[in-house]
């Protein structure tokens, strides 16, 4: 058997015949493979599970999956380990699923026990294994060359139902997720067909680049670093898939050594990104939506599962450690072209760009595209390019449930964890002038130019004409608890730039 070649002593020109030669699996693997998985399928699918404590029925298999490397088509060769999920007819939501997992785990351990299928294919090593979530993991050999194979196996709730999985899920699978309140990641299996259709289904050439990403951090980083809590191989996979997406703009035909390259700089500057699809689910969901605003707002890296946006698969990891081989490799001949030179890298952004809605009293909203990186002082310069302005311009925005905040020119929407369309205000002021935010009943606030020698009734006039509420008679201004008195001035009760102030409705006078 010939000596696999070195990646690391590969030119950037041979990397095409490195995966060919190395990488792809050849067909009798696969088969081999593929029948030693067929019988712990067909064993799945076939036993009845019997009631027994915890559980109030008997549990079926209802379907049968293959995911990981091996279902998506992206899996090495010479790879022994195989991931299926067994979707369960006892879990009727996430709940029920958190309640029962190890209840059923340890059904399915006494019944693989037994198998006599299973134990004419040398099973051994059968263990429940703790992460997330817990999985039944067993070693079994195949007939011809007697080699040890891992199966992990992952009972599931079979949230999207019988439904086709190559469309967008209900919004009513994924607030239900949200709602479940579980540990982030602890119910993706639920999600495993989406995840497997989202790389399986990509370009060939694309999976040779996943394929050879993968085969690096197997050899350069996790085996030498056994210890370390280094990230998941899903999540090298999503950056990859990124990388390529946005620096190729989903070309099929591109140079494998770029996307090497580029994917290595990306792990480099690991601390800047955020990445997210909206394959599978929809911003229109407010329940989703704010969800998804939370979670950009984490530490960073943050890569969330396509299929899943509870779970950010990067969290908690040593990156640190990855980043160091990445700069490695950057130094070796697979990044370095037949003249000796460095192989050049796509233009691939750290997060995706985000819609900004200016709005602007007196002028119609302004749409801008911009990266969550860009400082604060380019956009203003970007709004100030749509028309002509003379005062100091003042940016501000508001979360849901949040106090209105100012953004500051010498910062960046990242710094506030804006990775998300959002809509800010433009508030023109002079020299004179200062900001203050009133905070309305509803929890909505806005920003009001006004000096601080106007008195509270001014203030209280302007938010009537802008706010269309009703008299400013009627309405009183609170500040740091104090009721504000129309007659005093701003500056009197200590108000400075940017200070929010609350608005109700004024009591009732007691009868008299």
């Amino acid at each position: 058997m010939a000596v696999m070649q070195e990646l690391f002593d590969t030119p950037a020109s041979r990397l095409n015949s490195f995966v060919t030669q190395w990488l792809q699996p050849c067909r009798e693997w696969k088969e081999e493979v593929q029948e030693a998985v067929r019988t712990v399928e067909q064993f799945l699918r076939q036993e009845h599970f019997q009631r027994e404590h915890g559980l109030d029925q008997e549990v079926r298999v209802l379907k049968v999956v293959k995911v990981g490397s091996f279902g998506n088509g992206t899996t090495l060769r010479g790879s022994r380990e195989v991931e299926l999920v067994a979707f369960l007819s006892c879990f009727r939501s996430f709940q029920e699923e958190a309640k029962h997992h190890r209840d059923v785990l340890r059904l399915l351990w006494k019944k693989v026990c037994r198998s006599q299928d299973l134990l004419a294919l040398g099973l051994t090593d059968l263990s429940v294994v703790q992460g997330v979530p817990d999985a039944l993991v067993f070693t079994i050999y195949t007939k011809w060359t007697m080699e040890p194979i891992t199966v992990t196996v992952w009972p599931a709730y079979r949230a999207l139902g019988p439904s086709d999985v190559s469309s967008q899920p209900p919004p009513e699978v994924y607030v239900s997720l949200i709602e479940a309140c579980g540990d982030p990641g602890n119910f993706f299996p639920s999600f495993s067909e989406l995840q497997k259709n989202f790389v399986k289904y990509k370009p060939t050439k694309l999976k040779s680049l996943l394929r050879l990403v993968k085969h690096w951090y197997q050899e350069y980083v996790k085996a030498r670093c056994p210890r370390a809590n280094l990230p998941p191989v899903y999540a090298l996979e999503l950056l990859t898939i990124y990388a390529w997406e946005t620096g190729t703009q989903k070309d099929e035909k591109f140079q494998l050594d770029e996307g090497l390259v580029t994917v290595m700089e990306l792990l480099q500057e690991h601390e800047l990104l955020c990445i997210h699809w909206t394959t599978y689910y929809t911003l229109q969901s407010p329940v989703i939506r704010n969800f998804l605003r939370k979670q950009f707002q984490k530490d960073r890296p943050i890569i969330l599962d396509p299929a899943d946006p509870t779970h950010n698969v990067a969290e908690g990891y040593r990156w640190d450690i990855v980043a160091q081989r990445a700069a490695q490799c950057l130094k070796q001949d697979c990044c370095y072209d037949d003249s000796e030179a460095p192989v050049r890298s796509w233009n691939v952004k750290m997060a995706q760009d985000i819609e900004v809605t200016v709005e602007r009293w007196g002028f119609p909203d302004l749409t801008l595209w911009v990266s969550p990186y860009e400082p604060i002082k380019t956009i203003k310069e970007k709004i100030q390019g749509s028309r002509a302005f003379f005062g100091l311009q003042r940016l501000s925005f508001q979360e849901p449930g949040g106090d209105r905040q100012l953004l500051k020119s010498r910062s960046c929407l990242a710094d506030y964890g804006i990775f998300f369309p959002i809509r800010i205000y433009r508030l023109e002021t002079t020299a004179a002038e200062m900001q203050v935010f009133v905070k309305k009943p509803d929890g909505g606030s806005h920003a009001y130019a006004i000096e601080p020698s106007s008195s509270v009734w001014h203030l209280k006039k302007q938010v009537e004409y802008w706010q269309a509420l009703p008299p400013a008679q009627q309405q009183q201004l609170q500040f740091q608890g104090e009721v504000l008195q129309d007659e005093r001035c701003l500056g009197s009760y200590g108000i400075q730039d940017s200070d929010t102030l609350v608005l109700s409705a004024k009591p009732p006078l007691p009868a008299s």
